[in-house]
């Protein structure tokens, strides 16, 4: 356990490693200054060897530019990493790519044997994709490449290329209305507690790894509690005595910390400080009395920047949040996580367009939404055709709710919101982050943290 109080030996030993480690990381700057230098010298030597007259392109965090590149068939690409940090450059659905390119280095891909068309071409390092490393490939253009040249032409193919994917995508988006969810697993499913003799509610999570469907033809190994991505949903109400024991089966240590909920100090979750990590394969109970209401998360707080990413996270509401005078019930809650990093990526509730389940409602229902970003980017989630009543900062009542049709949440925050569609908006409206890069791609495909809200009368 974490102790307050040091001795002298100990704040010498650790004033002393800091400053080597500071030393460390200035002689680290001096060499890649020099490296840096010696690259400059270098890159056009390079890019002129790989064939001065290809269609040029720069690897940069989190970009590639140009973002709609135009080639001839069988010509070549220049690849330049022109980032800090390792990339590679891909062409989907097909074998053209680079090697892991480091800071500074080129290289060439060959367009020889890739048909005339547009492709999606993309860094395959983990997550850099989902952070904005993709672009759009014409391959045919009548322009010449890297000439400068007209490129509507190839625009146009593209286009036209593009818009029938475009369609199916929303045809397979707009399908789950009849046929359910095109993915498996579901996440934000309310947990039920054991009521213990005391009255105690107690709630049972076991971390796990398990496979988790982001998007059709998209799984991966998520972090899951209780096999779900966000986790299980845990509502109490104010006063309630709350016990929530947690299973560690994931390969790494792991502890829970409960954002916005006011817990116990040594309830807090975080490792060393507050508690021992819950080592593989071991337990541990949290404990303490809700007080509320309270809109909050639960996390995992030990290797928080893989685990959280990856899928460790759920929704923890105490109570209910007071409605403003005039406002019916609600008649649908609704937590919706935002993510944007680990496996997951861009998503909304643990899945990403066109697998993000659509909010449904008839004119005249209130429909209560939470906003928790878990992400490490801000997102403003913007509604289109109707108001969002802002009725709700971190959990806390706000004494003045305003109206907004776009609201920003930052990492961290939640923000509640009341949705109160009328007959007149009646119809599908679009419902996604307004950062254009966390939802759509270069060719036009909408991703990652996109859904809908439809508004439609019952049968």
């Amino acid at each position: 356990m974490f102790k307050l109080r040091r001795n002298d030996r100990e704040v010498f030993g650790l004033g002393a490693w800091t400053f080597a480690l500071l030393a460390v990381l200035l002689a680290f700057g001096a060499m890649a200054v020099a490296a840096s230098a010696r690259t400059t010298s270098n890159d056009a030597k390079q890019v002129a060897a790989l064939g001065g007259s290809g269609t040029k392109v720069t690897l940069a965090e989190f970009s590639i530019e140009p973002s709609a590149i135009t080639a001839a068939v069988d010509s070549t690409i220049a690849v330049t990493n022109g980032g800090t940090v390792d990339h590679n450059f891909a062409i989907k659905d097909t074998s053209g790519r680079t090697k892991t390119l480091h800071a500074g280095e080129s290289a060439s891909v060959s367009l020889k044997g890739v048909k005339a068309g547009s492709y999606t071409v993309l860094c395959e390092i983990p997550g850099h994709a989902d952070s904005g490393m993709r672009a759009t490939l014409t391959v045919g253009a009548a322009a010449s490449a890297g000439s400068g040249g007209d490129t509507s032409v190839a625009l146009k193919s593209a286009d036209a290329a593009n818009s029938k994917s475009m369609q199916q995508q929303i045809v397979d988006y707009t399908a789950q209305l009849d046929k359910g969810m095109n993915t498996k697993g579901v996440g934000n499913q309310p947990l039920a507690p054991a009521v213990q003799p005391d009255g105690t509610k107690q709630f049972a999570l076991t971390a796990k790894i398990v496979d988790w469907q982001v998007e059709p033809g998209k799984t991966v190994k998520a972090w899951t509690y209780n096999g779900q991505v966000p986790g299980p949903m845990i509502k109490v109400a104010d006063g309630d005595k709350v016990r929530i024991v947690v299973k560690n089966e994931l390969p790494q240590s792991t502890s829970v910390h409960f954002h916005g909920i006011d817990t116990p100090n040594a309830m807090d979750g975080v490792p060393y400080i507050t508690q021992d990590p819950i080592r593989p394969g071991g337990t541990f109970a949290y404990e303490f009395t809700a007080h509320g209401p309270a809109v909050g998360m639960y996390h995992s707080h030990t290797y928080a920047l893989g685990q959280v990413s990856d899928g460790l996270a759920g929704a923890f509401i105490i109570g209910d949040e007071p409605l403003p005078a005039g406002i019916a019930p609600v008649t649908q809650e609704i937590p919706m996580m935002l993510n944007d990093a680990g496996v997951i990526g861009f998503s909304l509730n643990g899945k990403s367009f066109p697998a993000t389940a659509p909010v449904v409602a008839a004119p005249g229902e209130t429909v209560e939404i939470h906003y928790m970003n878990e992400g490490q980017q801000i997102h403003p989630m913007h509604l289109h055709g109707i108001r969002q009543l802002v009725i709700a900062k971190d959990g806390y009542p706000l004494s003045n709710p305003y109206q907004a049709d776009t609201v920003l949440v930052a990492p961290g925050e939640r923000y509640t919101v009341l949705v109160s569609p009328t007959a007149k908006q009646q119809g599908v409206w679009a419902f996604h982050c307004h950062i254009l890069s966390h939802a759509e791609k270069a060719d036009g495909m909408m991703f990652g943290m996109v859904t809908a809200f439809i508004v439609k009368s019952p049968k």
